[in-house]
C-alpha cells in the first residue's frame, strides 16, 4: 500500500486550476457536471484511504474489538509514518463523517421546514407567497418540484421579467441542480481542498439556469434585467439564507453567484457547448490535469484497498 494511501489526500490540489477556469471558459452545464464529478470522485477516494489508515490506527489501540492479527507489524508497516498517521486518521474520519452527516441532516431539515411553511399555499406548481420580502427559489420534491415566489418580488418585476424568473427556476428543477449542489457540498465537507469546487459549482449552476432561461424566453437581455432587478429588490431579504442552503434543496432566484458577472455573461454572446475544451488551451490543460488527478486518486485508493484487504485477510486467524 505504502505511499499510494497518501496520494488521494493531496491530489485534490490538481482540481484547483479548473475550479477557476471552468467558470469563465466552459459552458455552465459542462462546468457543473465536470466539477461535481471530479469533486465526488476525489472526496470518495480520500475518504476510503483515511478509513483504511484508521483501521490500522484502531488496531493499535489497547482493548479494541478488532482481531489481534490486525495489529501485527506487517499491517502497520503498510502505512507511512504509521504511529502518527494511523492515530490521526481516527479523529480525521470522525470529522468527515460528522461534517457530511451535518450537511445531510441540514438538507433534510431545510426541505421539511420549507414544505411545512408552504402547507397553506396549495399544491400548485408555482406557489405565490403573500410576503413583502422579495425572494424566489426552486423547491425540489413531490414529483417535478415547485417554484416559490413572494408577492414582494413578483410585484417589482414586469411580465417579461417574471417569465424569465420562472424559466430560471424551472431550469434548476429540470437540471436537478439541488442534487449536484448537495453532492459537491458533501465532497467539500469530506476534504477541505475541494471547497473551491463547491464555490465554483454554486456559480456555474446559476449560470446554467440563466442560459436555459435565455434559451426558453429567447431574450438574453430580458433575463439579465430580471436577474439584476431581482438582486436589487431582494437585498436584505431572505434570499441569502436559501442561497446558502443550496445544497440542502433550495436554490435562490437571485443566486449565490456574483450577480454582475452573471449579468455580464448574459449580455455577451452565448457560450459554445462542447463536450471537452481544446487540449492545448489553459482550460483544456486544467481539465486534463483534474481528470488525471481524479483517475490517479481512484487507482491509488483501489490499490490501497486491495492491498489492505489482502494484508488483513492474511493476518486474520482462521
Amino acid at each position: 500500500m505504502g505511499w499510494f494511501v497518501v496520494l488521494p489526500l493531496v491530489l485534490p490540489l490538481t482540481a484547483w486550476p479548473i475550479a477557476k477556469l471552468a467558470e469563465h471558459q466552459l459552458h455552465p452545464r459542462s462546468a457543473t457536471w465536470l466539477l461535481t464529478g471530479v469533486g465526488v470522485v476525489m472526496a470518495s477516494c480520500s475518504t476510503v484511504c483515511v478509513g483504511l489508515v484508521m483501521v490500522v490506527g484502531t488496531a493499535q489501540l489497547p482493548g479494541n474489538p478488532l482481531p489481534d492479527g490486525w495489529s501485527d507489524p506487517e499491517v502497520a508497516e503498510a502505512v507511512p509514518f504509521e504511529e502518527v498517521a494511523a492515530k490521526a486518521a481516527i479523529p480525521a474520519l470522525a470529522a468527515v463523517l460528522l461534517g457530511c452527516g451535518r450537511s445531510l441532516w441540514r438538507h433534510l431539515w431545510t426541505r421539511r421546514r420549507v414544505a411545512r411553511a408552504l402547507a397553506g399555499v396549495g399544491s400548485a406548481r408555482v406557489a405565490v407567497v403573500p410576503d413583502e420580502a422579495a425572494y424566489a427559489y426552486a423547491l425540489p420534491g413531490g414529483g417535478r418540484g415547485r417554484i416559490v415566489a413572494s408577492t414582494g418580488l413578483l410585484g417589482s418585476l414586469s411580465a417579461g421579467e417574471r417569465r424569465a424568473l420562472f424559466a430560471h427556476e424551472r431550469a434548476h428543477l429540470a437540471g436537478r441542480h439541488h442534487r449536484l449542489l448537495l453532492a459537491v457540498t458533501l465532497a467539500a465537507r469530506a476534504h477541505p481542498f475541494l471547497r473551491p469546487l463547491r464555490t465554483a459549482v454554486l456559480y456555474t449552476a446559476e449560470r446554467w439556469a440563466d442560459e436555459e432561461a435565455a434559451r426558453e424566453v429567447g431574450d438574453r437581455r430580458l433575463v439579465a434585467r430580471a436577474i439584476g432587478r431581482a438582486a436589487l429588490v431582494s437585498r436584505g431579504g431572505p434570499v441569502p439564507a436559501f442561497a446558502g442552503a443550496a445544497g440542502a434543496g433550495a436554490v435562490s432566484g437571485a443566486g449565490p453567484g456574483p450577480v454582475p458577472r452573471r449579468v455580464a455573461a448574459l449580455l455577451a454572446p452565448p457560450p459554445v457547448a462542447r463536450p471537452w475544451p481544446p487540449t492545448f488551451t489553459a482550460v483544456g490543460l486544467a481539465c486534463w490535469t483534474a481528470a488525471a488527478g481524479a483517475a490517479a486518486s481512484a487507482l491509488s485508493s483501489a490499490n490501497s484497498a486491495v492491498t489492505m484487504f489482502l494484508l488483513l485477510k492474511a493476518a486474520t486467524p482462521l
